[in-house]
């Protein structure tokens, strides 16, 4: 059996102005999370698949577990694609000092 694996992207943004709004966002979010995706970034979570056919099963999976309001968007690629991706971040500053200067030893 020959193995492509791909990776499921799921962005969403949903309403979380009522009760019902963010207990639907947690729902959402918790099924995510139950089915094996895991959080890239606030609101972006990924999972990998075998190959294609699995991907359309989990993705149709999804459909039907979306909440009724706000946007859900899916992409699918290539773990080739997915390696590809280039992460950019701004300067990192720390307020931990990384130096022994004021260490005591007792």
């Amino acid at each position: 059996m020959n193995y492509r694996f791909v990776r499921i992207i799921v962005f969403f943004d949903l309403p979380v102005q009522t009760a019902e709004n963010r207990r639907n966002y947690s729902r959402f979010r918790k099924f995510l999370i139950k089915n094996g995706f895991m959080m890239m970034q606030e609101s972006v979570y990924c999972r990998m698949a075998l190959n294609q056919n699995i991907a359309a099963s989990i993705v149709s999976n999804i459909r039907t577990n979306k909440p009724p309001d706000g946007l859900v968007q899916i992409l699918t690629v290539t773990e080739k694609q997915f390696s590809k991706m280039e992460f950019i971040t701004g300067s990192y500053t720390s307020d931990v000092i990384d130096s022994d200067e004021r260490l005591v030893i007792i």
